[in-house]
Protein backbone atom coordinates (compact mmCIF):
# COMPACT_ATOMS: atom_id res chain seq x y z
CA UNK A 1 0.00 0.00 0.00
CA UNK A 2 1.25 3.48 -0.80
CA UNK A 3 0.63 5.04 2.63
CA UNK A 4 1.23 8.45 1.07
CA UNK A 5 5.04 8.08 1.07
CA UNK A 6 7.24 8.52 -1.94
CA UNK A 7 8.65 5.29 -3.36
CA UNK A 8 11.16 6.59 -5.88
CA UNK A 9 14.22 8.81 -5.87
CA UNK A 10 13.88 12.36 -4.79
CA UNK A 11 12.62 14.86 -7.29
CA UNK A 12 15.26 17.18 -8.72
CA UNK A 13 14.13 20.67 -9.64
CA UNK A 14 17.03 22.10 -11.56
CA UNK A 15 15.38 25.49 -12.07
CA UNK A 16 13.63 25.80 -8.69
CA UNK A 17 15.81 26.53 -5.66
CA UNK A 18 14.74 25.47 -2.22
CA UNK A 19 13.17 28.03 0.10
CA UNK A 20 15.66 30.26 1.82
CA UNK A 21 18.54 29.25 -0.45
CA UNK A 22 19.64 31.70 -3.13
CA UNK A 23 19.76 30.45 -6.67
CA UNK A 24 23.45 31.13 -6.94
CA UNK A 25 24.23 28.98 -3.93
CA UNK A 26 21.90 26.17 -4.91
CA UNK A 27 23.60 22.94 -3.92
CA UNK A 28 24.44 20.47 -6.61
CA UNK A 29 22.71 17.16 -7.16
CA UNK A 30 23.18 14.20 -4.93
CA UNK A 31 25.70 11.80 -6.42
CA UNK A 32 23.77 8.86 -5.06
CA UNK A 33 20.57 10.06 -6.70
CA UNK A 34 22.36 10.74 -9.98
CA UNK A 35 23.99 7.36 -9.99
CA UNK A 36 20.59 5.61 -9.89
CA UNK A 37 19.98 3.75 -13.11
CA UNK A 38 17.32 4.92 -15.45
CA UNK A 39 14.65 2.31 -15.68
CA UNK A 40 12.02 2.24 -18.29
CA UNK A 41 8.54 2.53 -16.62
CA UNK A 42 5.31 1.94 -18.47
CA UNK A 43 3.11 5.03 -18.76
CA UNK A 44 0.09 5.59 -16.49
CA UNK A 45 -3.27 6.56 -17.88
CA UNK A 46 -4.11 10.06 -16.71
CA UNK A 47 -7.01 10.59 -14.45
CA UNK A 48 -8.32 13.03 -11.88
CA UNK A 49 -6.09 13.52 -8.91
CA UNK A 50 -3.58 11.03 -10.17
CA UNK A 51 0.05 11.78 -11.05
CA UNK A 52 2.07 10.33 -13.85
CA UNK A 53 4.41 7.40 -13.71
CA UNK A 54 7.32 6.44 -15.89
CA UNK A 55 9.90 8.60 -17.49
CA UNK A 56 8.90 11.56 -19.58
CA UNK A 57 5.01 11.12 -19.23
CA UNK A 58 2.79 13.99 -18.06
CA UNK A 59 -0.66 13.87 -16.34
CA UNK A 60 -2.92 16.91 -16.47
CA UNK A 61 -5.38 15.85 -13.74
CA UNK A 62 -6.40 18.04 -10.83
CA UNK A 63 -3.67 16.68 -8.60
CA UNK A 64 -0.09 17.77 -9.06
CA UNK A 65 3.20 16.09 -8.43
CA UNK A 66 6.09 14.46 -10.11
CA UNK A 67 7.33 10.97 -10.13
CA UNK A 68 10.43 9.52 -11.68
CA UNK A 69 13.20 11.52 -13.20
CA UNK A 70 12.05 14.52 -15.22
CA UNK A 71 8.18 13.97 -14.79
CA UNK A 72 5.94 16.83 -13.71
CA UNK A 73 2.24 17.14 -12.79
CA UNK A 74 0.67 20.56 -12.72
CA UNK A 75 -2.29 19.66 -10.51
CA UNK A 76 -2.90 21.19 -7.12
CA UNK A 77 -1.86 18.15 -5.17
CA UNK A 78 1.29 17.66 -3.26
CA UNK A 79 4.62 16.55 -4.63
CA UNK A 80 5.90 13.06 -4.20
CA UNK A 81 8.57 10.79 -5.52
CA UNK A 82 8.67 7.16 -6.38
CA UNK A 83 9.26 4.74 -9.13
CA UNK A 84 6.81 6.02 -11.66
CA UNK A 85 3.86 6.48 -9.06
CA UNK A 86 2.59 9.78 -7.64
CA UNK A 87 0.80 10.33 -4.32
CA UNK A 88 -1.22 13.46 -3.66
CA UNK A 89 -1.19 15.16 -0.31
CA UNK A 90 -3.21 17.87 1.42
CA UNK A 91 -0.52 20.50 1.00
CA UNK A 92 -1.42 23.48 -1.12
CA UNK A 93 0.48 25.84 -3.43
CA UNK A 94 1.55 28.10 -0.60
CA UNK A 95 3.71 25.38 0.86
CA UNK A 96 5.54 24.72 -2.41
CA UNK A 97 8.66 26.71 -3.45
CA UNK A 98 8.08 29.16 -6.19
CA UNK A 99 9.97 28.42 -9.39
CA UNK A 100 12.43 30.88 -10.83
CA UNK A 101 10.45 31.05 -14.04
CA UNK A 102 6.85 30.87 -14.89
CA UNK A 103 5.71 27.43 -15.97
CA UNK A 104 5.96 26.82 -19.68
CA UNK A 105 2.44 26.14 -20.96
CA UNK A 106 3.94 24.08 -23.75
CA UNK A 107 6.20 22.05 -21.47
CA UNK A 108 9.26 22.89 -23.55
CA UNK A 109 12.72 22.17 -22.02
CA UNK A 110 14.73 23.46 -20.30
CA UNK A 111 12.29 25.48 -18.09
CA UNK A 112 9.26 23.28 -18.34
CA UNK A 113 9.07 19.57 -17.82
CA UNK A 114 9.76 17.14 -20.64
CA UNK A 115 7.05 17.13 -23.24
CA UNK A 116 4.79 14.26 -24.06
CA UNK A 117 7.23 13.04 -26.68
CA UNK A 118 9.98 10.44 -26.24
CA UNK A 119 12.51 10.69 -23.42
CA UNK A 120 15.48 13.06 -23.82
CA UNK A 121 18.38 11.51 -25.74
CA UNK A 122 21.26 10.16 -23.73
CA UNK A 123 24.17 12.48 -23.22
CA UNK A 124 27.67 11.64 -24.36
CA UNK A 125 30.69 13.78 -23.85
CA UNK A 126 33.49 13.68 -26.39
CA UNK A 127 36.81 12.25 -25.38
CA UNK A 128 39.53 14.93 -25.31
CA UNK A 129 41.94 14.68 -28.23
CA UNK A 130 45.51 16.05 -28.32
CA UNK A 131 46.55 18.67 -30.88
CA UNK A 132 48.17 16.16 -33.21
CA UNK A 133 44.87 14.28 -33.68
CA UNK A 134 45.65 11.06 -31.83
CA UNK A 135 42.65 10.05 -29.66
CA UNK A 136 43.23 9.31 -26.01
CA UNK A 137 41.70 5.99 -24.98
CA UNK A 138 39.11 6.15 -22.17
CA UNK A 139 39.80 4.80 -18.77
CA UNK A 140 39.27 1.08 -18.36
CA UNK A 141 36.38 -0.23 -16.41
CA UNK A 142 37.27 -0.61 -12.80
CA UNK A 143 40.10 1.92 -12.96
CA UNK A 144 40.01 4.69 -10.39
CA UNK A 145 38.24 7.77 -11.75
CA UNK A 146 39.30 11.32 -11.02
CA UNK A 147 37.46 12.93 -8.17
CA UNK A 148 34.51 14.94 -9.37
CA UNK A 149 32.76 17.66 -7.47
CA UNK A 150 28.95 17.49 -7.41
CA UNK A 151 26.41 19.64 -5.77
CA UNK A 152 24.59 17.92 -2.89
CA UNK A 153 21.15 16.65 -3.57
CA UNK A 154 18.32 18.92 -2.48
CA UNK A 155 15.96 17.18 -0.08
CA UNK A 156 12.39 18.19 -0.49
CA UNK A 157 10.67 19.01 2.80
CA UNK A 158 7.47 16.95 2.45
CA UNK A 159 8.67 13.53 1.47
CA UNK A 160 11.08 10.94 2.58
CA UNK A 161 12.56 8.42 0.18
CA UNK A 162 11.16 4.94 0.44
CA UNK A 163 13.43 2.00 0.55
CA UNK A 164 14.17 0.68 -2.89
CA UNK A 165 13.60 -2.96 -3.66
CA UNK A 166 16.57 -5.02 -4.65
CA UNK A 167 16.74 -4.92 -8.45
CA UNK A 168 17.04 -8.22 -10.19
CA UNK A 169 19.01 -9.04 -13.33
CA UNK A 170 22.14 -7.34 -14.69
CA UNK A 171 22.75 -3.89 -13.34
CA UNK A 172 23.92 -1.01 -15.54
CA UNK A 173 27.21 0.60 -14.75
CA UNK A 174 26.72 3.90 -12.89
CA UNK A 175 27.55 6.91 -15.03
CA UNK A 176 30.79 8.69 -14.41
CA UNK A 177 30.09 12.17 -13.02
CA UNK A 178 31.42 15.12 -14.98
CA UNK A 179 33.28 18.06 -13.53
CA UNK A 180 31.05 20.73 -12.15
CA UNK A 181 32.68 23.38 -14.31
CA UNK A 182 31.81 21.50 -17.50
CA UNK A 183 28.24 20.58 -16.53
CA UNK A 184 25.39 22.13 -18.36
CA UNK A 185 22.58 23.07 -15.96
CA UNK A 186 20.15 20.82 -17.84
CA UNK A 187 22.36 17.86 -18.66
CA UNK A 188 21.17 14.53 -17.35
CA UNK A 189 23.68 11.99 -16.02
CA UNK A 190 23.63 8.72 -17.94
CA UNK A 191 25.16 5.34 -17.31
CA UNK A 192 28.74 4.89 -18.42
CA UNK A 193 29.14 3.17 -21.79
CA UNK A 194 29.55 -0.59 -21.72
CA UNK A 195 32.57 -0.53 -24.03
CA UNK A 196 35.44 1.96 -23.89
CA UNK A 197 35.39 2.04 -27.71
CA UNK A 198 31.95 3.70 -27.87
CA UNK A 199 31.15 7.18 -26.69
CA UNK A 200 28.11 9.34 -26.71
CA UNK A 201 27.77 12.86 -27.95
CA UNK A 202 26.54 15.65 -25.69
CA UNK A 203 24.79 18.33 -27.74
CA UNK A 204 24.80 20.68 -24.70
CA UNK A 205 28.42 20.14 -23.76
CA UNK A 206 31.19 22.61 -24.46
CA UNK A 207 33.86 21.49 -26.97
CA UNK A 208 37.11 20.61 -25.28
CA UNK A 209 39.21 22.72 -27.66
CA UNK A 210 37.36 26.02 -26.93
CA UNK A 211 39.06 28.50 -24.57
CA UNK A 212 37.44 29.34 -21.21
CA UNK A 213 34.87 32.10 -21.10
CA UNK A 214 36.36 35.57 -21.05
CA UNK A 215 39.64 34.57 -22.71
CA UNK A 216 40.43 35.44 -26.35
CA UNK A 217 40.64 32.60 -28.78
CA UNK A 218 44.13 31.50 -29.75
CA UNK A 219 45.17 32.74 -33.21
CA UNK A 220 45.20 30.04 -35.86
CA UNK A 221 48.59 28.52 -36.38
CA UNK A 222 50.29 29.31 -39.66
CA UNK A 223 50.36 26.44 -42.08
CA UNK A 224 53.61 24.56 -41.97
CA UNK A 225 55.70 24.85 -45.07
CA UNK A 226 56.55 21.51 -46.48
CA UNK A 227 60.08 22.38 -47.48
CA UNK A 228 61.39 18.99 -46.52
CA UNK A 229 58.99 17.28 -48.89
CA UNK A 230 59.90 19.61 -51.77
CA UNK A 231 63.62 19.07 -51.21
CA UNK A 232 63.12 15.32 -51.04
CA UNK A 233 61.16 15.40 -54.29
CA UNK A 234 63.89 17.42 -56.01
CA UNK A 235 66.60 15.07 -54.77
CA UNK A 236 64.58 12.07 -55.93
CA UNK A 237 64.09 13.64 -59.36
CA UNK A 238 67.80 14.44 -59.64
CA UNK A 239 68.89 10.94 -58.62
CA UNK A 240 66.37 9.40 -61.00
CA UNK A 241 67.63 11.56 -63.87
CA UNK A 242 71.25 10.68 -63.17
CA UNK A 243 70.49 6.97 -62.97
CA UNK A 244 68.39 7.10 -66.13
CA UNK A 245 71.10 8.98 -68.01
CA UNK A 246 73.76 6.54 -66.85
CA UNK A 247 71.68 3.56 -67.93
CA UNK A 248 71.01 5.16 -71.32
CA UNK A 249 74.69 5.96 -71.85
CA UNK A 250 75.66 2.43 -70.88
CA UNK A 251 73.15 0.92 -73.32
CA UNK A 252 74.27 3.25 -76.11
CA UNK A 253 77.93 2.42 -75.54
CA UNK A 254 77.78 -1.24 -74.61
CA UNK A 255 74.48 -2.33 -76.14
CA UNK A 256 71.51 -3.91 -74.48
CA UNK A 257 71.85 -5.88 -71.26
CA UNK A 258 70.76 -8.98 -73.17
CA UNK A 259 73.55 -8.66 -75.79
CA UNK A 260 76.35 -11.17 -75.78
CA UNK A 261 79.44 -9.84 -74.03
CA UNK A 262 82.84 -11.36 -74.83
CA UNK A 263 85.58 -11.48 -72.19
CA UNK A 264 88.25 -8.83 -72.52
CA UNK A 265 91.31 -7.71 -70.61
CA UNK A 266 90.94 -4.60 -68.53
CA UNK A 267 93.02 -1.41 -68.74
CA UNK A 268 96.74 -1.83 -68.15
CA UNK A 269 99.75 0.42 -67.80
CA UNK A 270 100.96 1.97 -71.07
CA UNK A 271 104.56 2.09 -69.90
CA UNK A 272 106.87 -0.24 -71.78
CA UNK A 273 110.33 -1.58 -71.16
CA UNK A 274 112.95 0.78 -72.56
CA UNK A 275 114.55 -1.90 -74.75
CA UNK A 276 111.27 -3.08 -76.31
CA UNK A 277 110.09 -1.86 -79.71
CA UNK A 278 107.26 0.08 -78.07
CA UNK A 279 109.64 1.65 -75.59
CA UNK A 280 112.09 2.59 -78.35
CA UNK A 281 109.34 4.09 -80.49
CA UNK A 282 107.89 6.10 -77.60
CA UNK A 283 111.32 7.57 -76.91
CA UNK A 284 112.33 8.33 -80.54
CA UNK A 285 109.08 9.43 -82.21
CA UNK A 286 108.97 12.98 -80.72
CA UNK A 287 112.25 13.74 -82.52
CA UNK A 288 111.29 12.35 -85.95
CA UNK A 289 109.76 14.63 -88.62
CA UNK A 290 108.15 14.26 -92.02
CA UNK A 291 109.30 16.47 -94.91
CA UNK A 292 107.07 17.52 -97.80
CA UNK A 293 109.17 18.94 -100.63
CA UNK A 294 107.92 20.57 -103.78
CA UNK A 295 110.05 21.98 -106.60
CA UNK A 296 109.80 23.22 -110.13
CA UNK A 297 109.62 19.82 -111.74
CA UNK A 298 108.88 17.33 -108.97
CA UNK A 299 107.81 16.84 -105.39
CA UNK A 300 108.23 14.15 -102.83
CA UNK A 301 108.03 13.03 -99.22
CA UNK A 302 110.81 11.98 -96.92
CA UNK A 303 111.82 11.70 -93.29
CA UNK A 304 114.34 13.40 -91.02
CA UNK A 305 115.20 13.81 -87.35
CA UNK A 306 116.18 16.67 -85.06
CA UNK A 307 119.91 17.15 -84.48
CA UNK A 308 119.88 20.04 -82.00
CA UNK A 309 117.66 22.62 -80.32
CA UNK A 310 118.52 25.24 -82.98
CA UNK A 311 116.24 23.43 -85.40
CA UNK A 312 118.77 21.57 -87.58
CA UNK A 313 117.31 18.44 -89.15
CA UNK A 314 119.31 15.70 -90.93
CA UNK A 315 117.89 13.91 -93.97
CA UNK A 316 118.91 12.49 -97.38
CA UNK A 317 120.06 14.70 -100.22
CA UNK A 318 117.70 13.05 -102.69
CA UNK A 319 114.76 14.05 -100.43
CA UNK A 320 115.44 17.81 -100.65
CA UNK A 321 116.97 17.81 -104.18
CA UNK A 322 113.71 19.00 -105.87
CA UNK A 323 113.89 22.23 -103.79
CA UNK A 324 117.64 22.74 -104.19
CA UNK A 325 117.39 25.76 -106.47
CA UNK A 326 113.81 26.91 -105.84
CA UNK A 327 111.00 25.23 -104.06
CA UNK A 328 109.28 24.77 -100.75
CA UNK A 329 110.01 22.50 -97.75
CA UNK A 330 107.48 21.90 -94.98
CA UNK A 331 108.44 20.02 -91.83
CA UNK A 332 105.70 18.28 -89.80
CA UNK A 333 106.51 17.09 -86.29
CA UNK A 334 105.03 14.02 -84.61
CA UNK A 335 102.71 16.28 -82.60
CA UNK A 336 101.15 17.56 -85.84
CA UNK A 337 102.77 20.99 -85.71
CA UNK A 338 104.23 22.19 -89.02
CA UNK A 339 106.93 24.70 -89.92
CA UNK A 340 108.74 25.92 -92.98
CA UNK A 341 112.37 24.88 -93.47
CA UNK A 342 115.32 25.93 -95.62
CA UNK A 343 118.33 23.98 -96.88
CA UNK A 344 121.50 24.63 -94.87
CA UNK A 345 123.77 22.35 -96.93
CA UNK A 346 123.70 19.16 -98.94
CA UNK A 347 126.15 16.64 -100.40
CA UNK A 348 125.25 14.28 -103.24
CA UNK A 349 128.37 12.09 -102.72
CA UNK A 350 127.19 11.05 -99.28
CA UNK A 351 123.47 11.54 -100.03
CA UNK A 352 123.08 13.73 -96.94
CA UNK A 353 121.50 17.14 -96.36
CA UNK A 354 120.72 19.45 -93.45
CA UNK A 355 117.67 21.73 -93.29
CA UNK A 356 116.66 24.13 -90.54
CA UNK A 357 113.29 25.25 -89.16
CA UNK A 358 112.75 28.57 -87.41
CA UNK A 359 110.23 29.84 -84.91
CA UNK A 360 109.84 26.44 -83.24
CA UNK A 361 110.68 25.86 -79.57
CA UNK A 362 110.83 22.84 -77.32
CA UNK A 363 112.62 20.62 -79.85
CA UNK A 364 113.99 17.30 -78.60
CA UNK A 365 117.22 16.18 -80.32
CA UNK A 366 117.60 12.49 -81.01
CA UNK A 367 120.80 11.09 -79.44
CA UNK A 368 123.48 9.68 -81.73
CA UNK A 369 125.06 6.27 -81.30
CA UNK A 370 128.33 4.73 -82.64
CA UNK A 371 128.04 2.67 -85.81
CA UNK A 372 131.44 1.02 -85.20
CA UNK A 373 129.93 -0.76 -82.18
CA UNK A 374 127.12 -2.33 -84.20
CA UNK A 375 127.29 -6.08 -84.73
CA UNK A 376 125.42 -8.26 -87.15
CA UNK A 377 122.23 -9.52 -85.54
CA UNK A 378 121.68 -6.52 -83.29
CA UNK A 379 117.98 -5.49 -83.11
CA UNK A 380 117.13 -2.18 -84.74
CA UNK A 381 114.04 -0.05 -85.33
CA UNK A 382 113.38 2.03 -88.45
CA UNK A 383 111.12 5.08 -88.18
CA UNK A 384 109.76 7.10 -91.10
CA UNK A 385 106.86 8.02 -93.36
CA UNK A 386 106.62 5.35 -96.06
CA UNK A 387 104.25 6.50 -98.79
CA UNK A 388 103.49 9.57 -96.63
CA UNK A 389 102.31 7.46 -93.65
CA UNK A 390 104.04 9.42 -90.92
CA UNK A 391 105.26 8.00 -87.61
CA UNK A 392 105.55 4.48 -89.03
CA UNK A 393 107.69 2.10 -86.97
CA UNK A 394 109.22 -1.14 -88.24
CA UNK A 395 111.74 -3.39 -86.59
CA UNK A 396 114.40 -5.87 -87.64
CA UNK A 397 118.08 -6.65 -87.18
CA UNK A 398 121.40 -5.66 -88.66
CA UNK A 399 121.81 -8.10 -91.54
CA UNK A 400 125.31 -7.07 -92.62
CA UNK A 401 127.91 -4.30 -92.34
CA UNK A 402 130.08 -2.35 -94.84
CA UNK A 403 127.84 -2.98 -97.81
CA UNK A 404 129.12 -0.85 -100.70
CA UNK A 405 126.11 0.71 -102.41
CA UNK A 406 125.48 3.58 -104.76
CA UNK A 407 122.34 5.63 -105.08
CA UNK A 408 121.16 8.60 -107.09
CA UNK A 409 122.84 10.26 -110.05
CA UNK A 410 123.97 8.60 -113.21
CA UNK A 411 126.27 5.65 -113.36
CA UNK A 412 129.89 6.36 -114.05
CA UNK A 413 129.75 9.90 -112.72
CA UNK A 414 131.91 10.63 -109.75
CA UNK A 415 129.96 13.67 -108.69
CA UNK A 416 126.27 12.75 -108.73
CA UNK A 417 126.43 9.21 -107.42
CA UNK A 418 126.32 8.42 -103.70
CA UNK A 419 128.79 5.85 -102.46
CA UNK A 420 127.85 4.42 -99.14
CA UNK A 421 129.59 1.88 -96.92
CA UNK A 422 126.14 0.96 -95.61
CA UNK A 423 124.59 -1.00 -92.79
CA UNK A 424 122.21 -3.62 -94.16
CA UNK A 425 118.93 -4.32 -92.28
CA UNK A 426 115.86 -6.41 -92.80
CA UNK A 427 113.65 -3.82 -91.08
CA UNK A 428 111.05 -2.89 -93.75
CA UNK A 429 112.09 0.34 -95.48
CA UNK A 430 109.98 1.82 -98.26
CA UNK A 431 109.89 5.03 -100.30
CA UNK A 432 109.29 7.80 -97.80
CA UNK A 433 111.56 6.23 -95.17
CA UNK A 434 114.55 7.97 -96.77
CA UNK A 435 116.38 10.20 -94.32
CA UNK A 436 114.74 8.57 -91.30
CA UNK A 437 116.69 7.21 -88.33
CA UNK A 438 117.70 3.62 -87.76
CA UNK A 439 118.02 3.30 -83.96
CA UNK A 440 119.36 0.70 -81.57
CA UNK A 441 117.71 -0.68 -78.45
CA UNK A 442 118.62 2.48 -76.55
CA UNK A 443 116.84 4.67 -79.12
CA UNK A 444 120.19 6.07 -80.38
CA UNK A 445 120.73 6.73 -84.07
CA UNK A 446 123.19 4.30 -85.69
CA UNK A 447 122.28 4.93 -89.34
CA UNK A 448 120.32 7.00 -91.86
CA UNK A 449 117.85 4.95 -93.92
CA UNK A 450 118.78 5.75 -97.52
CA UNK A 451 118.24 2.94 -100.01
CA UNK A 452 116.51 -0.37 -100.66
CA UNK A 453 117.10 -3.18 -103.06
CA UNK A 454 113.86 -3.80 -104.96
CA UNK A 455 113.31 -7.14 -106.62
CA UNK A 456 113.48 -5.68 -110.17
CA UNK A 457 116.15 -3.03 -109.76
CA UNK A 458 119.14 -5.00 -111.04
CA UNK A 459 122.40 -4.96 -109.17
CA UNK A 460 122.34 -1.41 -107.86
CA UNK A 461 120.58 -0.21 -104.75
CA UNK A 462 118.42 2.84 -105.09
CA UNK A 463 115.62 4.88 -103.66
CA UNK A 464 113.20 4.35 -106.55
CA UNK A 465 109.58 3.41 -106.02
CA UNK A 466 109.29 -0.21 -104.99
CA UNK A 467 108.31 -2.42 -102.13
CA UNK A 468 110.60 -3.73 -99.45
CA UNK A 469 111.93 -7.25 -99.78
CA UNK A 470 113.94 -7.06 -96.57
CA UNK A 471 117.04 -5.48 -98.11
CA UNK A 472 117.42 -1.99 -96.71
CA UNK A 473 120.56 0.11 -96.36
CA UNK A 474 121.51 2.91 -94.00
CA UNK A 475 124.43 5.33 -93.95
CA UNK A 476 126.49 4.67 -90.80
CA UNK A 477 126.02 7.48 -88.28
CA UNK A 478 129.77 7.95 -87.84
CA UNK A 479 130.05 9.01 -91.47
CA UNK A 480 126.79 10.99 -91.37
CA UNK A 481 127.84 12.88 -88.23
CA UNK A 482 131.03 14.17 -89.86
CA UNK A 483 129.19 15.27 -92.99
CA UNK A 484 126.37 16.93 -91.01
CA UNK A 485 128.82 18.93 -88.92
CA UNK A 486 130.54 20.16 -92.07
CA UNK A 487 127.25 21.12 -93.70
CA UNK A 488 126.09 23.03 -90.61
CA UNK A 489 129.40 24.82 -90.14
CA UNK A 490 130.46 25.52 -93.75
CA UNK A 491 127.47 24.64 -95.90
CA UNK A 492 129.41 21.92 -97.75
CA UNK A 493 131.29 18.68 -97.06
CA UNK A 494 134.73 17.41 -98.10
CA UNK A 495 135.52 14.01 -99.55
CA UNK A 496 138.69 11.97 -98.98
CA UNK A 497 140.46 11.17 -102.30
CA UNK A 498 143.64 9.39 -103.53
CA UNK A 499 144.04 11.53 -106.69
CA UNK A 500 143.40 8.86 -109.35
CA UNK A 501 140.68 8.19 -111.91
CA UNK A 502 139.23 4.65 -111.94
CA UNK A 503 137.88 2.72 -114.90
CA UNK A 504 134.26 2.12 -113.93
CA UNK A 505 133.77 -0.27 -116.87
CA UNK A 506 136.38 -2.74 -115.64
CA UNK A 507 134.75 -6.07 -114.70
CA UNK A 508 137.76 -7.98 -113.45
CA UNK A 509 138.73 -8.44 -109.85
CA UNK A 510 139.75 -5.26 -108.04
CA UNK A 511 139.70 -1.55 -109.07
CA UNK A 512 141.61 -0.60 -112.20
CA UNK A 513 143.23 2.82 -112.69
CA UNK A 514 142.00 4.38 -115.96
CA UNK A 515 144.30 5.34 -118.78
CA UNK A 516 143.18 8.98 -118.66
CA UNK A 517 140.80 11.20 -116.78
CA UNK A 518 137.24 11.92 -117.81
CA UNK A 519 138.26 15.37 -119.08
CA UNK A 520 141.12 13.88 -121.11
CA UNK A 521 143.83 14.75 -118.63
CA UNK A 522 146.13 12.34 -116.84
CA UNK A 523 144.39 9.56 -114.80
CA UNK A 524 146.86 10.07 -111.89
CA UNK A 525 146.71 13.66 -110.72
CA UNK A 526 150.18 15.15 -110.44
CA UNK A 527 151.10 15.96 -106.85
CA UNK A 528 148.22 13.87 -105.52
CA UNK A 529 148.37 11.11 -102.91
CA UNK A 530 148.33 8.37 -105.58
CA UNK A 531 151.18 9.91 -107.50
CA UNK A 532 153.19 10.16 -104.27
CA UNK A 533 152.59 6.44 -103.57
CA UNK A 534 153.86 5.43 -107.07
CA UNK A 535 150.49 4.42 -108.53
CA UNK A 536 150.44 4.42 -112.31
CA UNK A 537 147.72 4.16 -115.01
CA UNK A 538 146.61 0.54 -115.50
CA UNK A 539 147.46 -0.54 -111.97
CA UNK A 540 144.84 -2.66 -110.15
CA UNK A 541 144.08 -2.06 -106.48
CA UNK A 542 143.17 -5.43 -104.89
CA UNK A 543 142.98 -4.59 -101.18
CA UNK A 544 142.46 -1.80 -98.65
CA UNK A 545 143.82 -2.12 -95.10
CA UNK A 546 144.32 -5.85 -95.64
CA UNK A 547 140.75 -6.44 -96.92
CA UNK A 548 140.12 -7.54 -100.48
CA UNK A 549 138.56 -5.12 -102.96
CA UNK A 550 136.38 -6.58 -105.71
CA UNK A 551 135.29 -3.52 -107.72
CA UNK A 552 135.88 0.16 -108.36
CA UNK A 553 132.69 1.07 -106.44
CA UNK A 554 133.90 -0.85 -103.42
CA UNK A 555 137.23 0.99 -103.50
CA UNK A 556 135.46 4.37 -103.56
CA UNK A 557 133.18 3.35 -100.69
CA UNK A 558 136.15 2.25 -98.59
CA UNK A 559 137.96 5.49 -99.25
CA UNK A 560 134.93 7.65 -98.36
CA UNK A 561 134.50 5.80 -95.15
CA UNK A 562 137.59 7.69 -93.96
CA UNK A 563 138.34 11.32 -93.36
CA UNK A 564 140.68 13.48 -95.38
CA UNK A 565 144.18 13.19 -93.89
CA UNK A 566 143.72 9.58 -92.75
CA UNK A 567 146.48 7.13 -93.74
CA UNK A 568 145.36 4.26 -95.93
CA UNK A 569 147.22 1.01 -96.79
CA UNK A 570 146.60 -0.31 -100.31
CA UNK A 571 147.60 -3.50 -102.11
CA UNK A 572 148.48 -2.73 -105.76
CA UNK A 573 149.11 -5.17 -108.56
CA UNK A 574 151.22 -4.18 -111.59
CA UNK A 575 152.14 -6.51 -114.44
CA UNK A 576 151.00 -9.46 -112.31
CA UNK A 577 152.96 -8.47 -109.23
CA UNK A 578 151.38 -7.09 -106.01
CA UNK A 579 152.97 -4.57 -103.71
CA UNK A 580 151.77 -2.69 -100.61
CA UNK A 581 151.72 1.07 -100.60
CA UNK A 582 150.69 3.60 -97.93
CA UNK A 583 149.29 7.02 -98.64
CA UNK A 584 147.62 9.98 -96.91
CA UNK A 585 144.13 10.78 -98.13
CA UNK A 586 143.62 14.11 -99.80
CA UNK A 587 140.48 16.30 -99.74
CA UNK A 588 138.01 17.39 -102.38
CA UNK A 589 134.92 19.56 -102.07
CA UNK A 590 131.60 17.84 -102.53
CA UNK A 591 128.52 19.13 -104.25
Amino acid sequence: MDEGKPTGPEVKWWSRPAPGIPAQAQPGPDPVAEAAPEAAVPPVIPGPGTGSSGTGVEDTGPGTGSSGAGTEDTGPGTEGSGTGTEHTGPAGPADRPRPLHEPDPYGTPPYGGPGPWAPAPPVQRPVPTPAQGTPVPPLHAGAPQPHQQHAPHQQLPFHQPLPQPEPSGPQPVPPQPYPQADRHPFSVPLPAPQSPQWHRYDPWGMPADLPPAGLPAAPPSAPRKRRGGIVAALVLALVTGVIGGGVGAYIERNGSFSDIKLPQAGPESTDRVAGSVAGIAASALPSVVTLHVSGKDEQGTGTGFVLDREGHILTNNHVVAPASSSGDITVTFSSGESAKAKVVGRDSGYDLAVVQVSGVSGLTPLPLGNSDNVQVGDPVVAIGAPFDLDNTVTSGIISAKERPITSGGGKGSGSDVSYVDALQTDAPINPGNSGGPLVDTKARVIGINSAIRPADSGSDAGSGQGGSIGLGFAIPINQAKRVAEQLINTGKATHPVIGVTLDMQYTGGGAKVAAKANDGGPAVAPGGAGAAAGIRPGDIVTGVDGRKVRSSVELIVKIRAHRPGDRLALTVRHDGRERAVTLTLGSADGI
